[in-house]
Order: C-alpha cells, then sequence, then structure tokens
C-alpha cells in the first residue's frame, strides 16, 4: 500500500518540476524596474505606507496574468491568436503598444544593467560600452538556445535572487531601521503621489503585456516538455507568488535602509541603484556592498534576458497575425531579437538623458492600458474548456473595476479636473 500511493506522489512532483519554466521567466522579467527600482524606492520615500498598494495591484491582476497561461494550456493558442479571432484591430492596437514597450524597455533595462557593471566595476568603463557588451551578451544566448537558455538562466537568477535578497532584508531588520528621530514621515495619500503610485502599479508585478508574452512562453515550453494543464498553472502560480512576495522583499529593503534616514532618494534608475548599494555599504557594513550588487546586477541581467526574447516572442506573433503569416521559426524570431536590441541601443546611446522620463512613461502607459488588455483576456477565458472558478471570477471582476477606476482617477487628474 505504501508503494503505490508513493510513486505517483513522485511522479506529480516531477512533473510539476518539469513544466516550470514560462512562471519562473514571467517573474525574472518582473523583478526589474518594477522591485529593484519602483518596489524599493516606494519603501525609501514612504516606508511601509504603499505596502497595500503593492498588495492589491498583485491580487486584483492575478487573474488576468493567470488566464494567459490557462488560455494557451486549455487551447494550444496563444493569447493574441484570441485577439485575433475577436478582431485584427486588437492585435494592430496590442503590437503598436508592444513595439513601443519593447525599444523603451529594452533601453531601459539595458542602460540600468551597464549602469550596475560600471558602479562595481574596476576602472572607467563608459556606460554606452558596457551597454553593448549587455545586450550583445543577450542576443548571443538567445540565438544560441531562444527557449532553453531563458528558461535555465532565469531559474539560476530567480533562485540566486530570491536568497540574497531574503538575506540582505533580515540582516538589515537586525540592525533595525534606519529613520532618524526628528524625522517627520511624508504622506502619499494626495494627488501630487498619484503619478508615482500609478507608475508603481503599472509595473506591479510586471506590464500587462507579459500575459501576452507568458502564453507565447507556455506554447514554447510544450514544444519541449509535455505540460499538464494543472501542472503550467502550478508554475504560474509558483512565479506569480514568487514576484508578489519579493515586491514586498524590495519594499522592505527601501523602507529599513533608506526611509528617514536623511539623504534624499534619487529617482533615477541608475543613480538610484549607486545610492542603494552606498546605503548598504554604511548601514550594513562594506562587504554587502557586492552583496547588493549582485542582487541588482542578477535582477536587471535577467529583466533584460527575459524582455528581449518575450518581447520579440509577441512582436514575431503579432506581424504573422497582422500579415497573414503561416510559420513561426527560430530564424524569424532571431530577426526579431536584433531589432529589439539595436533599436533599445539606438535609444541609449542617442537618447540617454530622456530614458528615464521615457521610463517612467512607460510604467504609466502601462497602468492606463490594463483595463482594455485585462478585459480582453477575461472575454477569452470564457470560451475555454476549464472554466475559471466562481471565486477567480469574481476577483476578476473586481479587480477590473479597480484598475479602470485609477486608470479614470490619473486621467481626470492629468486634465486638470481634479485639483
Amino acid at each position: 500500500m505504501t508503494e503505490s500511493t508513493a510513486t505517483p506522489s513522485v511522479s506529480r512532483w516531477h512533473a510539476r518540476f518539469r513544466a516550470m519554466g514560462p512562471g519562473i521567466m514571467m517573474a525574472s522579467a518582473a523583478v526589474g524596474g518594477s522591485h529593484l527600482i519602483a518596489s524599493t524606492q516606494a519603501g525609501a520615500l514612504y516606508g511601509w505606507q504603499l505596502a497595500l498598494i503593492i498588495v492589491l495591484a498583485n491580487l486584483f491582476k492575478y487573474p488576468f496574468f493567470r488566464f494567459g497561461p490557462q488560455y494557451t494550456l486549455d487551447t494550444g493558442k496563444s493569447l493574441l491568436e484570441g485577439y485575433a479571432e475577436k478582431g485584427k484591430i486588437y492585435v494592430l492596437a496590442f503590437f503598436v503598444l508592444n513595439v513601443f514597450a519593447t525599444v523603451v524597455n529594452t533601453a531601459a533595462v539595458g542602460l540600468l544593467c551597464a549602469a550596475i557593471l560600471s558602479f562595481v566595476l574596476p576602472g572607467s568603463w563608459s556606460v554606452a560600452v558596457l551597454s553593448v557588451a549587455v545586450l550583445l551578451s543577450v542576443v548571443v544566448i538567445l540565438l544560441v538556445g531562444p527557449y532553453r537558455a531563458v528558461d535555465g538562466i532565469s531559474k539560476l537568477i530567480m533562485i540566486s535572487l530570491t536568497i540574497t535578497t531574503v538575506l540582505a532584508v533580515a540582516i538589515a531588520a537586525s540592525r533595525g531601521a534606519a529613520m532618524q528621530a526628528d524625522f517627520v514621515e511624508p504622506s502619499p495619500w494626495n494627488l501630487a503621489t498619484l503619478g508615482f503610485i500609478v507608475a508603481l502599479m503599472g509595473w506591479m508585478p510586471a506590464p500587462i503585456e507579459i500575459s501576452a508574452i507568458n502564453s507565447m512562453w507556455v506554447a514554447a515550453k510544450r514544444q519541449i516538455d509535455k505540460v499538464s494543464y494543472e501542472d503550467g498553472l502550478f508554475d504560474f502560480n509558483v512565479g506569480y507568488i514568487g514576484t508578489a512576495s519579493l515586491a514586498l522583499v524590495f519594499l522592505a529593503l527601501g523602507a529599513l535602509v533608506q526611509y528617514g534616514s536623511g539623504e534624499a532618494v534619487q529617482m533615477v534608475g541608475g543613480a538610484y541603484i549607486a545610492q542603494l548599494i552606498n546605503m548598504y555599504a554604511s548601514t550594513i557594513g562594506e562587504w554587502s556592498r557586492w552583496l547588493v550588487a549582485f542582487i541588482a546586477f542578477a535582477c536587471m541581467y535577467g529583466t533584460t534576458l527575459t524582455v528581449v526574447d518575450g518581447y520579440s516572442r509577441t512582436n514575431m506573433e503579432s506581424f504573422r497575425l497582422l500579415t497573414g503569416g503561416k510559420h513561426r521559426s527560430n530564424r524569424v524570431l532571431a530577426v526579431w531579437v536584433v531589432l529589439a536590441a539595436v533599436f533599445g541601443l539606438c535609444m541609449i546611446l542617442f537618447f540617454k538623458s530622456a530614458t528615464g522620463p521615457m521610463l517612467k512613461f512607460a510604467m504609466i502607459a502601462s497602468f492606463v492600458t490594463t483595463p482594455v488588455f485585462a478585459w480582453l483576456n477575461l472575454s477569452l477565458i470564457g470560451h475555454t474548456q476549464h472554466k475559471p472558478k466562481p471565486w477567480l471570477m469574481w476577483l476578476a471582476w473586481v479587480g477590473l473595476l479597480y484598475l479602470s477606476a485609477f486608470t479614470v482617477l490619473f486621467l481626470l487628474n492629468q486634465v486638470g479636473v481634479l485639483k
């Protein structure tokens, strides 16, 4: 009796481990700008006050991100194919937004990755040269093994990132908060802070288009391994819940190390990472400089790798659906990968000073478009074999209302209706 019950258990967990990949890659793509920068800045500026906003953003976006892999696991089609069945106008809208996001996000994450290297490497290295090196290495990895390479590297990075981040927070917590006795805590609950909050939610845990990217990764994974519906959703949940938890861990980094310390928080990504590393070195000890530098670099390199791969896949698929193409291939994907890297590098070289504002604009644009693609994902999942549980549908409708209301509030504030 014991042997007969043990075998299925081992088999089940072995199958689940083999199925893991797309969810971890999604997590790797998410922990760059939203976690290392936005979450940590939120903690540095407002302590724990925005923890609820981070929790609600992750909670209310959960159904719409889940519907991506769920739709592909159930139908064998990508979300983009589902969009196309509703009308090419949806694919065109996605393609236009996705191309913009590809260039801006590739430039932003590549630049941040290079900035970290310039800060920790000995000697005087140009950020432009290091940006070329980072994006070139990413392209080489993706051309050698488009899916397997990203899958394996993402798992390694996420395991290392989780261990080192939790370790850093534990050390910071044991030392106590850095808040000065006379520090007056600012309130984020005003219209002046609304732009920061919306940008924070826009990429929390990731831009909404990552749901379509994740469905493409699920399709690629199923070409390599047999992934069941249940195991595929298990992989997604591990990645999503892990990403949401890490967002709060990064918030803790800023709250424990920088909040109320008396030093102004840098809002430009590269400068902020350098400040964060210096603050850790002075607060926890000089030895921690390399620990935090590793966290930052692993975070941004993993994000750069998955961003270039994921956006290239969805650009390729969107273009195929718009032009009536029949086949996908690694050669076509390679072209889109190279284009993403080249145009991202061009933005770094020619518009370096504007990358910061454009990154914030991209984060806000992601949030503003979230209700549209959330509704599309919701409308598609109703026509699948595995119907979502009632609690999930309830959460989706409440989440859609929440995200739409916040979007309307932000837009009204932008046009001056609210004062």
